[in-house]
């Protein structure tokens, strides 16, 4: 899934993680905070203290140097971790104590992000995927109310949850922080005091006298207050759960919100949710944040960032004759301590199965993503095939004299374009066409318009390892069906001959206006000889019984699906693209039999692999023994023979 976060961009973020969170921590002396720091004295005498270098540069550090009260009220316009423990107290969620608000390491780790892109002058644009409470909506709400108070006048900010009440609780933290704010450190006008007042009777908003600051509260139910507002602050929460009907939807609150907030400095918007299931607008969001396609940056807590998560060890020997491969991938992968994989080892027992503990607390943003209850893949084996998605070397497209027709496989080549819709993670080896069927090409035929489902050619090498296939170049796109087809076969070509096998449910029922589909397929046999042919009818005609192309029905399809998800399960699907692995996680059972994406999503990709694997069955492509060298010379612009050219 992920890019939506794919194993190597988890593990950067691991790095950094640790990076961040190793140090010895103290937000009052400053040892271990957020950001570019001086050592300096302290103008009371208490010591030396670390402040950032922004604070140094302040026109007002002069004088403040030499009054503790002065200088202390500096800091918390540039030292935000200070300003938490100085000026915020939140309730303790295991003791139930009120306490100033010290941030722990996952906190740590999203606050340092925020601070990047403020210290950079960038907008503040994030989604984070929240797993088990670690205090998310806590950071991002004590956070812009940081800026409220002490970095901006008349900077209004807005908290939209699914239902209202839930925005009022998130209000709520912020009406107590400012209940308990130190008079001292107060950056208000000289006659006014840290609080929120009513403004205009309106039981939605609040101001912060002193700083012009409104806060309004509203639900993804009714975001009327949105429309029109001046906004410079969002704090959107639990995006998963927003209603999705037709008469409202989170893209039409996202459309509101973005339209009253610039895109300036200072200015925020963080979406944050827990997951609930694949292929709603949140897990949408999030998949195009992770694959760089969106304002908002990605950011997901798994379970092992949480420091609680981790219990002593007292038989070291006898937990590693335990564990299974999952744990110990999670010491060899994840760098997690034999303390957490004790805790996670422990904790697993107490649910019903392992699906249970990943719901409820993800390694990765899959694991939290995944509703395994309709789905047709499991988590774990999409994951795993996750683990082999990289960009393509290069992309392109296959070039030729013409379009359509028998000149096009004439002198095609492939062309390099850094915007082509043909990407390439290996081109064709030299002795390709020493084999039979070295390479097995499988097109799923999609529609013409940008907004129909795409068509996809896809190239799976049988080589690379015994039994499995992996994908070396993939097509996706949109274009007419004949030039579709025709591509395929040059593309094929390219790739010594390949096995060229049509999804043909398109070409055989596609007739609008006069389009005779089915005749391509018939006019590319004529000049391609390794087509991949069904027998459709008992008649004892050869000829007549044969026909061009893999007919999907749900017998078809059931088998495909089985046989795909069979490769996934045995680690036999070499995928590269990671966008095939977020289909395979949208993939399901239908209520009424078969299978399909949700609503939303497509499957274009997932059946480019199911139909490969499932000739690759048929005819007995993978068994031991196969490949074998090919005795024919590639002869193109013969007609269909009789025996099978495969």
């Amino acid at each position: 899934m992920t890019n939506n976060l794919n194993i190597n961009t988890q593990l950067s973020r691991d790095e950094m993680f640790r990076r961040i969170t190793v140090l010895n921590y103290d937000p009052v002396t400053g040892e271990g905070c957020i950001g570019a720091r001086q050592c300096v004295s302290h103008p009371s005498g208490s010591g030396i203290v670390s402040i950032p270098d922004t604070m140094l540069a302040d026109p007002d550090y002069g004088s403040a140097q030499n009054d503790p009260t002065a200088f202390n009220r500096l800091r918390t316009r540039h030292d935000f971790e200070y300003w938490c423990v100085k000026c915020c107290k939140i309730r303790d969620k295991s003791t139930g104590k009120i306490k100033p608000f010290k941030l722990n390491a996952p906190q740590r780790y999203v606050a340092t992000l925020f601070e990047q892109d403020r210290a950079a002058g960038r907008p503040i644009r994030f989604i984070m995927l929240k797993a088990r409470q670690w205090g998310g909506s806590t950071l991002v709400q004590m956070y812009m109310a940081w800026i409220q108070c002490t970095q901006q006048q008349n900077w209004n900010s807005l908290i939209c949850a699914h239902v209202k009440d839930a925005a009022g609780t998130i209000r709520g933290m912020y009406a107590n922080l400012l209940a308990g704010y130190p008079s001292e450190m107060w950056l208000g006008d000289d006659n006014s005091r840290p609080e929120f007042r009513p403004f205009e009777r309106s039981t939605n908003v609040r101001e912060i006298p002193g700083r012009g600051c409104r806060v309004t509260i509203a639900s993804s139910e009714n975001y009327d207050a949105v429309r029109g507002a001046d906004y410079a602050m969002a704090h959107l929460s639990e995006v998963a759960f927003w209603s999705d009907t037709a008469m409202r939807s989170p893209a039409d609150v996202m459309r509101a919100v973005s339209g009253s907030i610039n895109i300036n400095p200072l200015t925020v918007v963080v979406m944050e949710s827990t997951a609930n299931g694949v292929g709603n607008f949140f897990h949408k969001e999030w998949l195009r944040a992770s694959a760089g396609e969106s304002d908002k940056r990605p950011v997901f807590i798994p379970w092992y960032y949480i420091d609680i998560y981790s219990t002593p060890v007292d038989d070291r020997e006898k937990l590693l004759g335990e564990i299974d491969d999952y744990e110990r991938e999670l010491m060899s992968v994840y760098g997690c301590t034999i303390e957490q994989v004790n805790w996670y080892h422990k904790r697993r027992k107490e649910m019903v199965d392992h699906s249970c503990m990943k719901a409820e607390y993800p390694t990765n943003d899959i694991e939290a993503f995944t509703n395994t209850g309709s789905t047709v893949f499991a988590p774990e084996h999409v994951s795993h095939a996750a683990t082999h998605c990289r960009p393509a070397l290069e992309t392109g497209d296959m070039t030729g004299p013409v379009l359509t027709g028998y000149e096009s496989l004439t002198d095609m080549r492939f062309t390099p374009q850094s915007n082509g819709n043909l990407s390439v993670w290996a081109r064709p080896e030299p002795d390709a066409g020493h084999y039979t069927s070295r390479y097995i090409v499988a097109v799923d035929i999609g529609g013409r318009s940008a907004k129909s489902d795409y068509s996809v050619i896809a190239v799976f090498d049988r080589f690379s390892q015994p039994g499995c296939l992996e994908l070396v170049a993939q097509w996706r796109g949109h274009c007419d069906h004949d030039i579709l087809a025709w591509k395929a076969a040059a593309i094929a070509r390219w790739y010594g001959k390949a096995l060229l096998v049509y999804e043909s449910n398109t070409l055989e029922t596609d007739n609008t206006e006069g389009d005779p589909s089915m005749f391509i397929l018939n006019d590319i046999s004529y000049h391609y000889d390794n087509l991949y042919y069904r027998t459709h009818s008992d008649s004892g005609d050869l000829l007549a019984r044969r026909r061009p192309g893999f007919h999907t029905n749900r017998s078809t399809k059931t088998t495909a699906i089985t046989l795909l998800n069979a490769a996934l399960r045995e680690h036999r699907l070499i995928e590269r693209d990671s966008e095939c692995c977020n289909e395979l996680s949208t993939y399901r059972s239908l209520p009424g039999g078969g299978y399909g994406a949700i609503a939303g999503c497509h499957d274009d990709l997932v059946i480019t692999r199911a139909l490969a694997f499932a000739v690759a069955d048929s005819e007995r492509l993978l068994e031991p023994g196969c490949p074998g060298e090919s005795g024919d010379t590639p002869h193109y612009g013969s007609p269909p023979r009789l025996k099978r050219c495969w």
